[in-house]
């Protein structure tokens, strides 16, 4: 949801609510921003008293050796920033925000100007509308993780606080899943399509269903994958093996699983579950997104869980999964042709399920399911467009870095074009095994870049903090996993790309994939947005603070970074027009469907 506050001595605020997250960005004319050093902010929920928010950076003639026991709050050591977001609120419910403009010296600040006040409401988790989505943490590299749990293992910690670290990492993305495996009831069935198959808490709730009568069914990838690397050691099939053993483990029948090993040189990667109700097997819902059954999925890496109720997408999705559970394309034994012509029999069964668009004007409004592998690379195109036609701004999640396609298309912006946001799991640079150049992408296409990252050195008053791979619960994506794209996403017509595929030639081309295009709906825009600023704010700051960590050594100018200005007009001057400070705050200033707060 969208709100804004009255204007108050030049300034106004605007406020931009998901179910957990609130992101807001502050205007204001010249002359309010003489002499600010920033905002004290308060937080009160319906009904409850306000209370002053936490600080994190200080004034260093205050406090000038901070270490990570220092807690301060933006009363005395105010946020200097236009845009901020609050990550602690909960869903469905109403908040009042006051931002307090901040002057006079650091040792006597004047509390003497009007706030600000935004009053807003949260999304609801659950909703039962057509659309629910759910976010992991995915921030185990985090000062809270560090502070909270010691950056230990779970099944390092005492039973009760293992529970605490998981539920803490998983947030409610766990808990959703569990659900809509859950209201599946004796007459339903569940049709299941997973990559990774091996968390335990959904093979119990599967299990569970199984024996109360839903008929559950479950395609998994089986692909024969087996190798020795050069040192001798050898790998045995992934997921296969993983997937056989959870699934004994946890006493599904046989009967009641569909091995996925045709075309066993790509991979069957959809994450999905059809809900299909009553006697009449009715298709009435989806739950999809990136997450895979593991615990790595859940507890490490970022992943979105979305929950679709629609019978449209709905009996798309039993369409492709029927079609999926026939194992079709190539097997070992056949020779090139006999693949070839395999592999594109299927490409086209898989077409004529549901017609993708391939232009941005053919997007319709509501939900477009589109499925892989499909021949031509006209629906990549298609999501790299809505990353270029963007009029405000882009935002996309890549796990494994800037497809070709992409890079080709952006670099023709300018500084001055609508700005794009790249989550990446590592950082865009020269692959020295390539024989390809390398062409960078940078602000000066107007795209800003963030990749996974931790603080590994104490710093300020930062501890040192983990990664989800030292928590040994991811093997190859540590941080970024989510796949989704947002076009225009404050706009009254944003559109939103999510599911299980990595924006690729090889996730359009040959694995098999799910996606959905959400076109207009602003609660879906409105949730992935905020999540997408939590995720990227977090990891942009490792970034630089890794870059500068290996670059230089600290100097006076990179510490003084870390405190708060106490001119009252460097951190103005960092939104000056040009600066990415200010081009985000021009996403907000071109944004629709404010309602007053």
């Amino acid at each position: 949801m969208r709100f804004k506050s009255p204007r108050v001595d030049g300034f106004q605020v605007f406020a931009v609510t998901g179910t957990n997250t609130v992101s807001f960005a502050i205007t204001s004319t010249d002359a309010a921003k003489r002499g600010l050093l920033g905002f004290a902010i308060e937080r009160a929920e319906a009904g409850g008293p306000r209370r002053r928010v936490p600080g994190f950076k200080v004034f260093r003639s205050v406090v000038p050796r901070p270490d990570e026991n220092t807690r301060v709050s933006t009363w005395d050591h105010p946020v200097q920033s236009f845009v901020w977001d609050d990550f602690t609120g909960k869903p469905a419910s109403a908040y009042e925000y006051r931002f307090h403009p901040l002057r006079g010296t650091p040792r006597a600040l004047d509390r003497g100007a009007r706030a600000v006040a935004v009053k807003v409401r949260t999304e609801e988790l659950y909703s039962g509308g057509e659309h629910d989505v759910f976010f992991n943490r995915g921030v185990a590299s985090s000062q809270a993780y560090a502070r909270q749990f010691g950056n230990k293992k779970p099944d390092q910690l005492p039973r009760r606080k293992a529970q605490r670290a998981l539920q803490w990492l998983t947030r409610d993305l766990d808990d959703a899943v569990l659900r809509f495996i859950g209201s599946a009831r004796r007459e339903d069935a569940l049709l299941c399509c997973f990559y990774e198959f091996h968390y335990d808490p959904v093979l119990e709730a599967l299990k569970a269903a199984i024996d109360a009568k839903v008929d559950v069914r479950i395609i998994v990838d089986a692909k024969v994958n087996e190798r020795t690397d050069k040192e001798g050691t050898f790998h045995p099939s992934f997921p296969r093996e993983s997937n056989r053993e959870a699934i004994g483990k946890h006493g599904i029948p046989a009967a009641n699983v569909i091995e996925r090993d045709a075309n066993p040189t790509n991979i069957q990667h959809n994450k999905f579950m059809v809900l299909l109700k009553g006697k009449r097997r009715t298709p009435s819902e989806v739950w999809t997104g990136s997450t895979n059954l593991s615990l790595g999925g859940f507890s490490g890496q970022t992943n979105v869980g979305h929950w679709v109720r629609n019978g449209t997408v709905a009996r798309a999705f039993k369409a492709y999964w029927d079609l999926v559970a026939r194992n079709p394309g190539s097997a070992k034994p056949d020779d090139r042709a006999e693949a070839r012509r395999k592999k594109d029999a299927y490409r086209r069964a898989v077409e004529h399920l549901v017609a993708a668009p391939t232009t941005i004007a053919a997007i319709p409004r509501g939900v477009t399911p589109v499925f892989s592998p499909r021949r031509g690379q006209d629906v990549l195109k298609l999501y790299v467009d809505l990353a270029d036609s963007a009029k405000s701004a882009a935002c996309v999640t890549l796990a494994f870095g800037v497809n070709k396609l992409f890079r080709e298309k952006l670099l023709d912006n300018t500084d001055e074009s609508h700005i794009v946001y790249l989550l990446l799991e590592k950082e865009d640079k020269p692959n020295t095994r390539s024989t390809q150049p390398f062409v960078a992408i940078n602000a000066r296409h107007n795209v800003y870049k963030a990749w996974g990252s931790y603080i590994a050195d104490p710093v300020y008053q930062w501890v040192r903090e983990t990664n989800a791979k030292r928590l040994e619960f991811n093997r190859h994506v540590s941080y970024i996993h989510s796949k989704f794209l947002l076009m225009d996403p404050l706009s009254s017509d944003p559109i939103v790309v999510t599911g299980s595929a990595n924006f690729s030639a090889a996730s359009t081309n040959d694995n098999d994939e799910n996606m959905l295009i959400i076109r207009g709906n602003r609660r879906v825009a409105d949730i992935y947005f905020t999540e997408f600023n939590r995720l990227f704010n977090h990891y942009y700051f490792r970034a630089v603070q890794e870059n500068r960590r290996r670059q230089t050594r600290a100097t006076a100018a990179t510490t003084a970074n870390l405190f708060l200005d106490e001119t009252g007009t460097a951190w103005i001057r960092k939104y000056a027009p040009g600066n990415l400070r200010a081009k985000r705050l021009a996403v907000y200033a071109a944004a629709q469907g404010f309602s007053r707060g």
